[in-house]
């Protein structure tokens, strides 16, 4: 490596570093300018009653712009403080943790926000709840094979049966019988198993209703302090 291309390295290295730093600071201001939007956006449509209403179009139109910038500083502020979420707690609790952790705080954020901007914009919420309900409960009946994968996901990686790196036995009917092998990763919906022969992809749901076992290797021979003898 010359001499350019450590100081390229330096200088990425800087670079990185000063992003890092900056993210947090980058999900503050995206929320403050989102409160700013809304702000503005329920004063100038504090004395409408829907939308565009005839005779305060100027006001409908400053509400509606407001309202827009609204949604995306908080769609950014969401982002921002999600990803920061994450890169802060992957090197505490794993990467799986810290997924599920980004997934909700990017879930929540993405309703309120919506909600949000439906109501500064005049949009009667009400009724999109009841139809939100009905269109729930049909992809939940659609879906329920997927959501029970996450569920069961959500709690091996809050129960921790096992870890990332722990040698497993399972043994369930709907797995053929039993399954040996490194535990390589704990998934949303599925489980990597290192069998040996390769690696497998389980889904959650199984795996939770399976017994677990956990492997001890076997004492090697021949040693002195395994068999009882002295050197």
């Amino acid at each position: 490596m010359d001499l350019q291309e450590k100081r390229q390295l330096d200088l990425a290295k800087q670079v990185a570093s000063v992003k890092a730093r900056a993210r947090p600071w980058r999900a503050i201001i995206f929320s403050v300018l989102a409160v700013v939007a809304a702000a503005f956006s329920s004063a100038f449509g504090r004395h409408l009653d829907s939308l565009f209403e005839p005779g305060h179009l100027a006001s409908s139109i400053a509400a509606a712009s407001a309202a827009a910038a609204f949604f995306v500083f908080a769609t950014l502020a969401v982002v921002s403080l999600a990803r920061r979420a994450r890169e802060t707690l992957e090197s505490v609790t794993g990467s799986a943790h810290a997924a599920v952790v980004r997934y909700a705080i990017v879930l929540i954020g993405a309703i309120l926000t919506i909600a949000i901007t439906l109501v500064l914009l005049k949009v009667p919420v009400g009724q999109l709840l009841v139809g939100g309900a009905l269109v729930t409960i049909m992809i939940t009946i659609a879906g329920q094979q997927s959501l029970s994968n996450i569920f069961a996901g959500l709690v091996l990686l809050l129960s921790r049966p096992f870890q990332v790196g722990d040698e497993i036995l399972l043994r369930s009917g709907a797995l053929s019988g039993q399954l040996e092998g490194t535990v390589t990763e704990i998934g949303i919906t599925y489980l990597r198993l290192d069998t040996g022969d390769g690696v497998m992809l389980l889904p959650n749901s199984q795996v939770l209703a399976a017994a677990v076992r956990h492997q001890t290797q076997a004492p090697q021979p021949g040693r002195p302090e395994q068999d009882g003898h002295s050197q």
